[in-house]
């Protein structure tokens, strides 16, 4: 924060006086109580905020049972949390949060016969749909978070998500539970087996009329708790674990579960039904139930910023996906729906790749929908309201019309066969005035839920966000029985309190209040033109929906490869947004800029940029590393790698004219180490080898032997980057030949002394940048109509983004960013009709991130395409990372990464294959870890060329 923005620091309650010790001597498992692990969960992905007094990681079952003993001695309330995407506010706390995804994350037992899996509430939903595939089965319920998300966490919120028409909600595939109360006593509960703890049997007892009565009759009600599962009249006798699930952690802490698998088809086809607008849609989702789709969802136009797939004519579309014992079987039945419909206009998906586009619209939703068109912040708080599925197109229009009374706006998207609408409005939760209209707009809507015959929650459970209105739907009477309830599991009141009995206020606990508000903007560099320069704005992108938690992305995904490696939240997009948070906040992160807990999650970022476009609301982390490290060091000493890395451009000019005695020195291993160590290099690495003749010098002396420019309307502008220039000139000689050859057009000289100012960026030294940046600006000049040739990706990224950023009162920043192009996009502007040479063999390699995050690949894509070059390039981050694996202390996680994506798939390949990348950072870490030296596709290219050549002599 800036050194004048101190914001006020309230209190923070601390643990009782032995508390740690106590519950450190009790269990195996890890107890953090530092600012960190306090830090990284005072949110969840709500708009509640509730500051724990400490973590604990436990080890197992016995674990568990001892800490909740422990808590209940020293009067310390307990919240158990999972993936930590709980949408409001359940999985917060101010006493001990239980962290049950580190160790307790086994699949104890799978049986395909009895269709059942039995596992520890941590198992990542996708890693038990995984275990069960080869089976031929899944889990039914698959929340679009089912990369994260836990067993555990979508018991205690009953979840749901889009098959739940054809397979039901998490309550209905759970067989059996083993549970922990507070206090330490473990009970096991089973389907038509008792009612629970005593006393619970009485009190159904006592009140069977109301129970039979008092509950709505529609598929998605997941609010209160299920007391009329314990009715006797219930479908295979009272089931206490129906009445369970959904209880958000208030009654007893879950330690194993077993859970029903379903049939998974082995084919499945997507039809994909436009309507002229929402409630048209939403009306027409009843009839096709009795079709027996796998899935209705719902989605309105303002939810699509770019169309993906074949989205048929239409302002809203149904996603109605069936499915087959074969393709042909799976597109038969979803023809039969298209010719159903009273649709608009519809198409039929059968292509994998295809679907999965269309049903990442989808499932990325709940985080593109934070964000209104113009930008405008959108939060969660109405996301899952459900109403009979015949009731859902009146509601919309009710709904659309309070949104509209109210002054606000918000985009309807979900589970239209259940009727289940999410949606994200844009509430102002950062003013007193704007936090009451968001009070009286819910109360209005509970209301109108209930009139239409709805639940408040269709999904994701009440949490803080609205059990305090559930009396509008059940009743005074019925909502007192639920607190009756939880005082016979949890008489002592500490777990999770405030939550479903005896609730917290839906207006407070908002985790915006500590961030500075409007008016008191942090002072920073970088310009966020996304966040109207408010960096608290950017910080509050990350609505925790944590994509980047997700362990294994196969394929072109980046974000996030240090979580992938450490699995800790710190290391995660969403973890160090948390913390920077906090950091804002300056009731758990006390030291502002210069915290250290925020340096340290900070330091094994790799600048990626992959959460630049993967994460859904675009949190641009490596700009916040940025941003941090410029004020952590002001002033101050900076690590050796800063000055070493950070200023490498500098250090190459000056060694250039010295490339052949300085290689030959650092070949002398003591006089290596000596330089590794000052400079703060990790000692596993080898410095790269200087150019013994630089790009620019060999341009220059190639054009003074003929080589003359003719008309300045063909002429090339080919930008000469730091790697290019002293450490790889072949690549930037290969691109001359490659442009040359298809453009007829003469590469400009490089003008001396420009550089883009990355090295400095990624080092935070901000200052420094910006001259570097002005500089470059001074000297390379404008040159209208002559886009800007970039070979280095990590370059181009900076030049198209971090430039205009730090340079926004310099119009010639923009300039030149919207000028920048890679090869493969100028080749294809400015030479569109150029036979590329044909090669006809199979590539691998790597797609750099920043190309990824910022520029796209769609144009190499197709140049591979033209090529003849086969095959995908691995998504994931090399691991190098430009400064970043050469600095001390990364190598582990540098080379993990490398692991991850790139290295098996280099490894794999076929004899022959063209190993590509880009990035001299990639093709770096290749050579120094896989011992295969990989080429830049303008060296490809060229060597293409030079054999058809050679060929037609």
């Amino acid at each position: 924060m800036a050194e004048q923005h101190r914001p006020h620091r309230r209190p923070i309650a601390e643990a009782p006086d032995g508390f740690a010790a106590a519950l450190r001597s009790a269990v195996r498992g890890e107890a953090d109580f530092g600012p960190t692990a306090r830090a990284l969960t005072t949110m969840d992905a709500s708009n509640y905020r509730r500051v724990p007094l400490g973590v604990l990681a436990p080890r197992d079952a016995d674990d568990i049972a001892a800490a909740l003993t422990v808590c209940q001695e020293y009067g310390v309330p307990v919240v158990p949390r999972g993936g930590g995407t709980s949408i409001a506010g359940q999985a917060t706390g101010t006493g001990l949060v239980l962290d049950l995804t580190r160790h307790l994350r086994s699949i104890l037992d799978l049986d395909p016969a009895a269709r059942t899996a039995t596992v520890q509430p941590g198992v990542i939903l996708d890693d038990l749909r995984a275990a069960a595939a080869p089976h031929g089965l899944t889990f039914g319920p698959d929340p679009s978070t089912h990369s994260r998300c836990t067993l555990g966490g979508m018991i205690g919120n009953n979840s749901c998500g889009a098959h739940s028409v054809a397979w039901g909600t998490t309550a209905d595939n759970v067989r059996g539970l083993s549970v922990v109360r507070y206090g330490g006593e473990a009970l096991r509960l089973e389907r038509g087996r008792g009612a629970g703890p005593d006393g619970v049997r009485e009190l159904i007892d006592a009140r069977l009329t109301l129970l039979r009565t008092g509950y709505p009759d529609l598929p998605r009600r997941i609010s209160g708790y299920a007391l009329d599962a314990l009715l006797p009249e219930h479908p295979g006798g009272p089931d206490p674990v129906r009445a369970f699930c959904g209880s958000e952690g208030t009654l007893a802490v879950v330690t194993e579960a077993t859970v029903r698998l379903v049939q998974a088809p082995r084919a499945r086809a997507l039809a994909v039904l436009g309507y002229a607008d929402e409630s048209a849609a939403a009306e027409a989702a009843p009839g096709l139930l009795p079709y027996r789709p796998l899935t209705v969802e719902g989605m309105a136009a303002d939810l699509v910023t770019e169309p993906a797939g074949p989205l048929p004519r239409g302002a809203a579309w149904l996603f109605v996906e069936t499915g087959g014992a074969t393709p042909a079987e799976a597109r038969a039945h979803a023809e039969r729906i298209l010719r159903a419909a009273d649709a608009v206009d519809g198409t039929v998906v059968t292509d994998p790749a295809g679907q999965r586009a269309l049903w990442r619209i989808r499932e990325d939703a709940s985080g593109t929908a934070t964000r209104m068109p113009d930008g405008t912040e959108a939060w969660p708080g109405w996301e899952d309201c459900a109403v009979p599925p015949v009731r859902l197109g009146p509601y919309l229009r009710d709904f659309r019309a309070l949104l509209a009374g109210h002054g606000l706006r918000g985009t309807p998207y979900g589970h239209f066969g259940d009727g289940c609408i999410h949606v994200r409005i844009d509430f102002d939760l950062l003013t007193p005035a704007g936090v009451s209209r968001f009070r009286r707009f819910s109360e209005e809507l509970a209301d109108l839920v209930v009139a239409h015959g709805g639940s408040l929650s269709g999904e994701h459970g009440d949490g803080q966000a609205r059990a305090e209105l559930l009396p509008r739907m059940y009743g005074a009477e019925l909502v007192g029985l639920f607190s009756r309830f939880k005082d016979l599991w949890d008489p002592d009141g500490g777990l999770n309190p405030g939550m479903l009995a005896r609730p917290a206020p839906l207006d407070t606990n908002l985790r915006f209040d500590v961030l500075p508000g409007p008016g008191r903007p942090v002072d920073v560099e970088f310009g966020y033109p996304q966040d109207g320069g408010d960096f608290a704005g950017a910080v509050r992108r990350c609505v925790g929906v944590a994509k980047c938690r997700t362990e294994t992305a196969p394929g072109a995904g980046v974000m996030c490869p240090s979580y992938r490696v450490t699995g800790e939240e710190a290391h995660s997009t969403r973890g160090r947004a948390r913390l920077l948070h906090e950091m804002l906040a300056g009731e758990v992160i006390t030291d502002g800029w210069r915290s250290t807990e925020v340096r340290d999650a900070l330091g094994l970022c790799l600048s990626c940029k992959g959460c630049r476009s993967d994460c859904p609301v675009g949190v641009d982390m490596a700009t916040y590393k940025a941003e941090f490290l410029h004020h952590h060091y002001r002033g101050r000493l900076r690590p050796a790698a800063h000055y070493a890395l950070g200023r490498l451009p500098r250090w190459l000019r000056l060694a250039a004219p010295f490339a052949r005695p300085l290689n030959a020195l650092a070949r002398i291993r003591p006089l290596a180490a000596l330089a590794k160590r000052l400079a703060g290099i990790t000692p596993e690495r080898t410095i790269p080898e200087l150019a013994t003749e630089t790009y620019s010098r060999w341009l220059r002396g190639r054009q003074g032997k003929g080589a003359h420019i003719r008309s300045s309307s063909r002429v090339v502008r080919l930008w000469a980057d730091t790697f290019t220039e002293y450490l790889s000139p072949q690549v930037g000689r290969a691109a001359v030949r490659v442009l040359e050859e298809a453009t007829g057009r003469t590469v400009l000289p490089p003008p001396s002394g420009v550089c883009c100012g990355l090295t400095y960026v990624s080092t935070g030294q901000l200052d420094a940048a910006r001259r570097v940046m002005r500089r470059t600006l001074d000297r390379i000049g404008p040159l209208p109509g002559h886009p800007l040739v970039v070979l280095e990706p990590s370059c181009a990224a900076t030049l198209r983004t971090d430039l205009p950023e730090l340079l926004t009162d310099d119009p010639r920043a923009q300039e030149l960013a919207s000028s920048v192009r890679t090869l493969a996009q100028y080749l294809e502007e400015y030479a569109p009709d150029w036979t590329p040479p044909r090669l006809d063999r199979p590539a691998v390699g790597q797609t750099h991130c920043h190309q990824h995050a910022v520029l796209g690949d769609a144009a190499e894509r197709r140049l591979r395409e033209r090529m003849g070059l086969t095959g995908e390039l691995s998504g994931g981050c090399c691991g190098l990372a430009g400064n970043f694996g050469f600095e001390k202390g990364h190598w582990e996680v540098s080379v993990a990464c490398a692991e991850e994506q790139l290295l098996p798939a280099v490894r794999g390949s076929e004899s022959g294959a063209e190993v590509l990348a880009d990035g001299f950072s990639c093709r770096t870490q290749l050579d120094q870890l896989a011992g295969r030296r990989a080429r830049h596709l303008a060296e490809v290219i060229a060597e293409g060329l030079d054999r058809e050549e050679g060929a037609g002599r």
